[in-house]
């Protein structure tokens, strides 16, 4: 036995509403604008009842647009799987929320292709300003935003050409404030990890901070009759497995050879087996070492190997690894905010907001 489905009731309209009260139009759209000044109280009192019965939901993004403002503004995000950009997305609602607006989620899973085709879709739907986190997007593709367009905010790194806010971690501070942590500690060989960086001005400033702050105590140990310690740069692109296996793999043969000679005293001879500190450039290249290391060394991996990291996951804490905890929520929050400036008018240079970091010491990097 069949049955012939139901058609989806019809969603009322203006002119339903105006109907059912027994007015025009205008005065249906000015009690939904809030003009109550212009209606009389009687016929206040039927248009309410009328939006009762029949359940009437304006159109908020047709009146939005009407009006010139629809209060919606768009996020693009390069890795939605990365915590720090969940965390962020939390901020950036908290203010949404506050603010009145609306927020536009994009997710580009490290694609430069989708992040372009987003933010032609962003400008399609006349959003009223644009957060940007994105891997590698030209200056060319935020022509639209930015500048005289859509007004635009960059989240964590900026993007050659584009003149525009930013808010983001003071990365140079932290990538040196966990140096400083791991050189305190007294290691000996210090290894930066991090995804490529060529396109990612946050990883470039980290990962230069790490060797201006490498040169640093060598040149100020060099006159002292003490070892230095050495540091070394590992790109781990995350995204191509073969090229993860092979990072890896020249990781493991270094800590071998360390592990083997040791320390090599002032007077020629070994001292004791050199201690090695990794120092994770974010979490995903993180937990990528973590794992590889308890895979080859076992439950006691950080007695052969320290870990660093910036960005503070919750499985840093269970794991007992050292991090710089990024302050994610306060930068989605002060992302949106200074959007909302921009789209109420503020004229001012553009500006960079950069939060410090805080280091959360753990068991991984205790001597």
């Amino acid at each position: 036995m069949s049955t012939t489905p139901q058609a989806t009731p019809r969603r009322a309209t203006i002119t339903d509403v105006a109907r059912e009260a027994g007015t025009g139009k205008t005065s249906i759209s000015r009690y939904l604008n809030g003009e109550m000044s212009a209606l009389s109280s009687e016929l206040r009192a039927r248009i309410e009842a009328a939006i009762a019965r029949l359940d009437y939901q304006p159109n908020q993004m047709a009146r939005g647009l009407k009006r010139g403002r629809n209060r919606l503004i768009g996020m693009l995000l390069a890795d939605l799987t990365n915590p720090y950009s969940v965390e962020v997305l939390q901020g950036v609602e908290a203010a949404c929320h506050a603010l009145g607006l609306m927020p536009l989620i994009c997710h580009a899973a490290n694609e430069v292709e989708m992040e372009r085709r987003y933010l032609q879709l962003l400008t399609t739907y006349r959003v009223e300003g644009v957060i940007v986190n994105a891997l590698g997007v030209r200056e060319e593709t935020l022509r639209p935003v930015g500048g005289g367009g859509i007004p635009a905010v960059l989240v964590d790194r900026l993007v050659e050409g584009l003149v525009a806010d930013m808010v983001g971690l003071d990365n140079r501070a932290a990538a040196e404030l966990g140096t400083r942590h791991l050189l305190d500690q007294g290691f000996d060989e210090i290894w930066f990890v991090v995804q490529p960086f060529e396109q990612v001005s946050s990883r470039q400033l980290r990962e230069v901070a790490f060797r201006d702050a490498m040169r640093a105590q060598a040149a100020a140990h060099g006159t002292k009759r003490k070892a230095i310690a050495r540091g070394h740069t590992l790109v781990l692109n995350l995204a191509d497995p073969a090229e993860v296996e092979r990072s890896l793999a020249e990781l493991d043969r270094t800590l071998d050879a360390v592990g083997s000679v040791g320390v090599i005293g002032h007077a020629g001879e070994p001292n004791q087996a050199a201690r090695v500190a990794l120092f994770a450039a974010n979490a995903p290249v993180a937990l990528c070492l973590a794992l590889h290391l308890k895979a080859r060394y076992g439950a006691d991996w950080q007695a052969r190997v320290a870990l660093l990291s910036i960005d503070d996951p919750d499985w840093a804490e269970l794991a007992g690894i050292t991090t710089i905890r990024q302050p994610t929520y306060e930068i989605g929050y002060r992302a949106v905010e200074f959007l909302h400036e921009r789209i109420e008018g503020v004229q001012t240079t553009a500006r960079d907001c950069l939060l410090p970091g805080e280091l959360i010491v753990r068991a991984s990097t205790s001597r």
